[in-house]
């Protein structure tokens, strides 16, 4: 299976596809911090096209976010906003057959300006799949099934959301678990070849 994993510096979901055979490709501003060749760095957006089976997209979600909307009016974030929502609109409107959009809970503005917007298919926690975290994620899914928990652990630890302020906070904050990719690369690296559900 081709699998692009847009807006990834770290690899983590990149590995775990390419670990299981797939020709996996991350792409992000940042260079991969691992130093993979198998990553492209710059703009995903002309990455966008039919050669791919599947893309796992991880967009900024400052301006999309629940959390992030008091800010919107009183720092005049508007135009942020639009610039985020119209790279979620290049994700989910792609020509790709299998797409999963993977953000926080977003707020009203921001769905408003995604073209063809959907709610997300589910939302999923770290503690479903071996890590005693909280940190909710939703998945926006075109093409492809829920992913099924694998792993359901003791813990209830919000790390993420109480970490201190820092330089590298938000990208500390933005990698995603490494149970999610494995799960991730797993139950839907096996649907490679299988016909796209109407």
């Amino acid at each position: 299976m081709r699998v692009l994993i847009a807006c990834e510096f770290s690899g983590i979901v990149r590995r775990a596809f390419r670990e299981r055979g797939h020709d996996a490709w991350s792409c992000d501003i940042l260079p991969a911090e691992d130093g993979s060749p198998f990553h492209l760095q710059g703009d995903v957006r002309p990455w966008l096209r039919a050669e791919w089976d599947l893309i796992v997209a991880h967009p900024p979600c400052t301006r999309l976010c629940n959390s992030g909307v008091r800010w919107l009016a009183e720092r005049n974030l508007w135009a942020d906003l639009d610039a985020a929502a119209d790279l979620f609109s290049s994700f989910w409107n792609a020509p790709i057959e299998r797409v999963c959009i993977e953000n926080p809970v977003m707020h009203r503005h921001a769905k408003a300006r995604i073209r063809n917007y959907l709610e997300p298919a589910q939302s999923v926690q770290p503690w479903q799949f071996g890590h005693g975290e909280t940190k909710r994620t939703c998945f926006w899914l075109r093409g492809l099934p829920k992913l099924v928990p694998t792993n359901i652990v003791e813990g209830r630890t919000p790390r993420v959301h109480r970490m201190p302020p820092s330089p590298t906070r938000w990208k500390e904050r933005s990698r995603t678990f490494s149970g999610i990719a494995d799960a991730m690369a797993i139950q839907w690296g096996a649907l490679a070849g299988a016909k796209v559900a109407a």
